[in-house]
């Protein structure tokens, strides 16, 4: 499983970090980024900031994009 965030439609609100910790980063601009193996993927964002899912994080991954209120959390299979 991968994961994107549109920063275009990012929020900033943070539940998707708290959430899942492991996927999700807020960074200074308050917009949300990916993270992979501790790599933040904010250059790009966007869907060129395409993460591989940690192992036992999908359910997390999938939450986040359910709860996220900008609708803004894509992932790929």
């Amino acid at each position: 499983m991968k994961v994107w965030i549109d920063q275009d439609l990012c929020t900033g609100d943070g539940l998707c970090e708290e959430i899942a910790p492991d996927v999700f980063t807020l960074l200074d601009d308050g917009l949300a980024y990916v993270v992979e193996d501790g790599h933040v993927f904010s250059d790009p964002g966007g869907p060129d900031g395409l993460a591989v899912v940690p192992a036992g994080q999908e359910e997390a991954t999938i939450e986040s994009a359910e709860e996220c209120p900008g609708e803004c959390i894509f992932i790929e299979v």
